[in-house]
């Protein structure tokens, strides 16, 4: 880095006595600096250092300027307590004053509003408002700062204490400098760098030290000693760097973090004040003698290249290692300044003030990342001109002379030139035996082995060697000499192959052996072998090359560019020498250089290179014609003039193709070329000449063009002249011509089948069945014709045809069963599933509905399809299917049937909130689940919903001890996680209820009429005497019914006949008697007296102790047995029958409490109290079990008047 002086200018008053310079700021745009000096406020032109103007307005010496960040105005104060706000037109607007002088100015960067400093208070003034806010500080006030974000203000106090204030003057925070008093505070900038987390403050104090904050008060980084008492310090416009000035006389520049570079300007007294222009690199600085002086700081490239790999320098610290292919980046952060740095395979040496730090590239899991870590350390101070690295190597250059040291800093060797060393070319080598290309200022070229103390001659030219390089093969040395020539040399002979004029640098092509490019008068020169050399524009200089990427460092800048090779690929072309276009090719051209590298290669017969060609372009077309070529070449077909010909036309210049055919004495292939193209006129002169084709086929041919070209009805005609009807049927069928396919259906014969089958599914595909039929039955195709009506669904005709045609049935009834399977016809599927013979396909049907339903938590409709099932299973075939089995299989159905269909309140219960069910109906439903399910597992079905279910019902009923032991019971099941702290709460708070039941919630059997505790095990039956519950189907309460057979002798249909025979049949008096003893109401069945009553005879006997005794316990299991005499004395409004279909036999029930209307579906034999029925029929329209809509068929037993 070095600092050039642009322009200086002396400050001086009247009298010529200096003017201190306080303070300076630059306008926005950087083309003007304001100055504050003496009682003057001065306005310099940036450009020439020329005085635009000086503003008078103070009475006195005038201590800081400010400008704002939007340019519109500015802002001066002084000792005289006042402060000037100016204009960008260099016009004064506003004055106001402080009670003390000013001490410093800052403008909030969003808001704009000024801040103005005096010893004890500061103000704040914006446009808006017309007076200025003041407030009072604890100490004087010597600098200030606003945030980036304009929310925060810092104050620096010359107690060493830093005030945190918000854009109203309200103090939020303060930061105490750790050595208190003594740490005066002169000055503090906030870092304006963007990519910070959170915005830095650097404060300079009096004890010559320079620290880092945040707004929170906590120390960035460590505190710099400076050596000297800082009087300002101004960041770059980006933050990147910082200017510090002082009592040492200079301006001095660091990183953002602290860190020393280097000095920007010396003066000869102290400097109060400096700034960095925005957006550039210009910084001023003013000083107490009034020397005000303008500097052009230059950043000078520190940088290193390898290959790919190139190192650089940034932010003066940091190394920065990019792979220029890739692009990927690693930073190396050196915290001090970088001097040089020089890069070699995978190592990287960086030398700083005080020592060089060489690191290593060590390889991740990522083959292609970067990471460098610390090898060694040579902690001296080493001075030279080039830095170069090697395995294990550092060489120095110092002007003659090249020294080479290891990486413990010991001096192993060295040479002395005899000239200036001007270039340094790392060419590698073995580790330790590394070798380097000098060029030296009397135009020298030699070459430096590490092992050996002698350097070696290679070449002398005229001039100094400004640039060289050496080939891959190491074969040719490129030297580009100070008279800008760039000269190639074989390395052996040492002969001059070329000399190219207007050159600064040059590489060879890494990847090419015989390609190098060099630049000069921003002109890049591609030269490959001896062909003549390919120019461009290019900004700067070219570092390196490999394959159709260069590398070109412009100024500081490195970059990538990728330069299509196609110049000398078709320099190559040119000298058919295909193999080396090939190389150049690959190194990277365009798509169209590949095209017409591979058609070069094509008609020169190299068909490899070809090939290769049209595959790297992904031409799948010209692939085919090369795989020909080369299979007619294996056949010893080789004729030249038939592959030319066969490329012509494959790039469609059909007339030379065609001559060179008929040159070849191969006319039919001219021929088919032409008639490919639909160029029938030409196909029609070599038709003429020569007989190789059929007329018809020529027509063909035409007729396949009308087709391509949209004339579908031409080319029909053309291939029904051409004898082609089943290509013209296709034809006209494809744009559905029904009439010309009916008018040529009618002319074809019944010997044409296959033509007329072809109308036929044409006819039916657009949707004429009954045109379609007739074609059918003109070829005598009765199969076909029923299929027809069978895919249209048109069932009327379907079965009015298999009527006349009994042998095909089967080819409706199946089709008609699973047409109404898909539509949930299933009762009407399930018969023409009979009738065509395929029962078993009606349940498969039935049970794959049953499944989805049941995955996708349709119970209801699972219990419906479950029900189905089991009406079906009775229908399965006698000869396949044992009755046992046909019975398990029903009674199996029937009960997953009623678990669906109840489970279903359950689970809406709970997936429901504001599902409307009586705490009672949910209650008998979980309880009749536990039932019926027992042990067990039923898909879909989860035992703990039901078992929570009772639970919080019976506990909301009353019955606490039943709910303490279903709880108990649920602490054995696996509880899912959504439901673990209820079921817990639930526990607890059962705990404080007394250990009793609701005894209205006891189920009572109506044939002993005992009540029945809860049980686990207990079963949808009475413990005491084994009688069935029946339910109601909506409430799930138990219904008043009592089940009888039937004496042995009588038949289901003559019992039937008994109960439902007029009055005037049965006997005059009744065999029913009632018997009210206690609290029990008893009805007894009495053939001569009551006490053989057989639904009495169970319950007739009352035990005076509390239980029976196991003996009578015994005699009350069995169901009530009634004879023909017994049938005769029923009522038939009190009895309900379930009429099952064979196998099944009748059930008979008779309501003992006709009072209690019940209600039975006669489609699923369910029972409801009629209450419960009507309201589920209002809501549903159909039975809420089976879903039979027939409601006349419903059945009022009992049903009281």
């Amino acid at each position: 880095m070095r600092a050039i002086p642009t322009w200086v200018d002396k400050v001086q008053d009247r009298e010529k006595a200096h003017q201190c310079i306080y303070s300076l700021c630059f306008k926005p745009d950087g083309s003007q600096l304001v100055v504050a000096a003496g009682l003057r406020v001065l306005v310099y032109d940036t450009r020439d250092g020329s005085l635009i103007q000086p503003l008078k307005g103070h009475k006195d010496t005038v201590y800081c300027v400010c400008y704002a960040r939007d340019g519109r105005r500015f802002a001066s104060g002084g000792s005289d307590k006042c402060v000037i706000i100016w204009t960008s037109k260099l016009e004064g607007i506003l004055k106001y004053s402080h009670n003390d002088a000013l001490q410093c100015l800052t403008f909030n960067p969003v808001s704009h509003h000024l801040t103005s400093c005096a010893i004890t208070d500061f103000g704040l003034w914006s446009s808006e408002q017309k007076s200025v806010q003041k407030y009072k500080s604890a100490a004087r006030i010597t600098s200030c700062a606003w945030t980036n974000d304009g929310q925060y203000l810092a104050l620096g106090l010359i107690n060493g204490t830093i005030s945190i204030r918000n854009k109203v003057g309200e103090e939020k925070g303060r930061i105490e400098l750790p050595r208190g008093g003594t740490a005066q505070i002169w000055a503090l900038q906030w870092n304006p760098y963007k990519m910070d987390a959170c915005d830095v403050l650097c404060v300079t104090d009096w004890s010559k030290t320079m620290t880092f904050y945040t707004i929170t008060g906590k120390m960035v980084g460590k505190e710099r000693n400076l050596g000297y008492d800082p009087l300002c310090v101004s960041f770059f416009s980006k933050g990147e760097y910082l200017l510090v000035s002082g009592s040492n006389k200079s301006c001095t520049l660091y990183t953002r973090d602290g860190v020393r570079l280097a000095t920007v300007a010396e003066q000869q007294s102290w400097v109060w004040s400096c700034a960095a222009s925005p957006d550039s690199n210009f910084v001023a600085v003013g000083c107490q003698d009034g020397t005000l002086a303008y500097y052009h700081v230059i950043f000078t490239t520190v940088h290193g290249l390898y290959r790919e790999r190139y190192a650089y320098r940034e932010n003066m610290t940091d190394v920065i290692i990019q792979h220029l292919l890739t692009d990927q980046r690693v930073r190396i952060k050196c915290r001090d300044l970088v001097k040089k740095i020089a890069i070699y395979k995978h190592r990287l040496a960086v030398q700083l003030p005080e020592r060089v730090i060489i690191y290593e590239m060590c390889y991740s899991g990522n083959s292609s990342g970067m990471h460098y870590k610390v090898k060694d350390k040579i902690n001296k101070k080493l001075e030279c001109n080039l830095l170069v690295v090697c395995a294990n190597h550092l060489v120095l250059c110092q002007e003659k002379k090249l020294q080479c040291l290891n990486f413990q800093g010991m001096s192993e060797r060295e040479w002395e030139m005899e000239s200036l060393i001007r270039y340094i070319k790392m060419v590698g080598g073995p580790p330790n035996k590394e070798g380097l290309l000098v060029g030296l200022k009397n135009g020298q070229v030699l070459k430096i082995f590490l092992n050996n103390p002698f350097p070696v001659y290679m070449l002398k030219v005229t001039a100094g060697i400004r640039c060289l390089d050496l080939s891959a093969s190491r074969q040719k040395l490129a030297v580009v000499d100070e008279c800008n020539d760039c000269l190639v040399y074989h390395t052996e002979s040492k002969e001059l192959l070329f000399k190219e004029p207007n050159a600064n640098s040059v590489a060879w092509n890494s990847n090419c052996e015989d390609m190098l490019c060099f630049s000069g008068n921003n002109l890049l020169s591609i030269k490959a072998c001896d062909f003549p050399v390919h120019q461009q524009k290019l900004q700067g200089f070219v570092v390196g090359l490999c394959g159709s990427k260069i590398f070109c460092l412009n100024i500081s800048k490195m970059t990538t560019i990728e330069v299509p090779l196609s110049a000398p690929m078709y320099q190559y072309l040119e000298k058919k020498m295909f193999r080396d276009a090939y190389k150049v090719a690959c190194l990277g051209v365009t798509d169209g250089d590949w095209f017409s590298l591979a058609h070069a290669a094509m008609e020169g017969l190299d068909f490899d290179v070809a090939r290769h060609a049209f595959m790297r372009i992904k031409n799948l077309k010209y692939l085919e014609l090369l795989q020909y070529f080369e299979e007619q070449q294996r056949k010893g077909n080789i004729d030249g003039t038939m592959f030319l010909a066969d490329i012509l036309a494959y790039r469609g210049e059909f007339k030379e193709a065609a001559k060179l055919y008929m040159k070849s004495n191969q006319g039919e292939h001219a021929l088919n070329m032409y008639t490919d193209l639909r160029m029938f006129d030409a196909a029609q002169e070599f038709l003429g000449t020569e007989d190789v084709m059929d007329r018809k086929t020529l027509i063909r041919k035409k007729a396949d063009w009308a087709c391509n070209i949209n004339e579908p009805r031409a080319a029909a005609e053309m291939y029904l002249s051409a004898g082609d009807v089943m290509r013209a049927i296709e034809v006209i069928a494809q744009n559905g011509w029904v009439e010309m396919l009916l008018d040529l259906g009618y002319r074809l014969t019944k010997d044409d089948g296959d033509a007329l089958m072809a109308i036929s599914n044409h006819l039916k595909r657009l949707g004429h069945l009954s045109s379609a039929a007739e074609m059918y039955t003109k070829v005598g195709d009765k199969e076909s014709v029923l299929k027809l009506w069978v895919d249209a669904r048109e069932w009327k005709e379907a079965f009015a045809l298999a009527e006349k045609q009994p042998e095909l049935c089967g080819l409706v009834y199946v089709p008609y069963a699973q047409w109404l399977a898909e539509n949930d016809r299933f009762i009407e599927a399930q018969k023409a599933f009979h009738k065509a013979g395929h029962p078993e396909e009606a349940v498969i049907v039935l049970q794959q509905l049953t499944s989805n339903a049941v995955n996708e938590s349709r119970y209801q409709d699972a219990g419906y399809y479950n029900w189905i099932l089991a009406m079906q299973s009775l229908d399965l075939n006698d000869e396949k299917f044992s009755t046992d089995k046909i019975i398990s299989s029903f009674n199996l159905h029937q009960r997953l049937a009623c678990i669906y269909y109840a489970f279903e309140t359950i689970k809406r219960y709970f997936d429901e909130p504001f599902y409307d069910c009586l705490k009672e109906a949910l209650f008998n439903t979980a309880r009749f689940l536990v039932y019926e399910i027992g042990d067990l597992h039923i898909k879909g079905v989860s035992m703990f919903l039901i078992y929570y279910t009772l639970a919080k019902q019976a506990k909301d009923l009353g019955s606490y001890k039943l709910a303490q032991l279903i709880l108990e019971k649920i602490h054995q099941l696996k509880i899912p996680a959504k439901y673990q702290i209820d079921v817990d709460l639930e526990t607890m708070s059962i705990h404080s209820k007394p250990l009793e039941d609701n005894v209205d919630l006891e189920m009572m059997c109506y044939k002993c009429s005992n009540t029945n505790l809860f049980s686990f095990h207990g079963g949808n039956c009475c413990p005491y005497c084994g009688h069935a519950f029946v339910y109601s189907f909506v409430s799930f309460e138990v219904l008043p019914l009592v089940e009888f057979v039937l004496a042995e002798g009588i038949s289901d249909e003559e019992a039937t006949r008994l109960i439902e025979s007029p009055p005037s049949a049965k006997e005059e008096y009744s065999s029913w008697v009632e018997d009210n003893k206690g609290d029990t109401q008893m009805l007894i069945l009495c053939e001569n007296k009551p006490e053989s009553n057989s639904f009495s005879r169970n319950a007739s006997e009352e035990s005076n102790d509390d239980d029976f005794s196991n003996e009578k316990k015994n005699d009350l299991y069995g169901p009530t047995m009634l004879t023909k005499d017994d049938l005769l004395e029923l009522d038939p409004a009190e009895v309900l029958i379930r009429r099952w279909p064979k196998p099944l036999k009748y059930q008979f029930y008779r309501n003992v409490m006709p009072s209690f209307a019940v209600r039975q579906c006669n489609s699923c034999f369910r029972g409801f109290f009629l209450e419960d029925y009507e309201q589920a029929v209002v809501q549903k329209a159909h039975c809420p079990f089976c879903r039979d809509e027939n409601n006349g068929n419903v059945r009022v037993i009992a049903e009281d008047s």
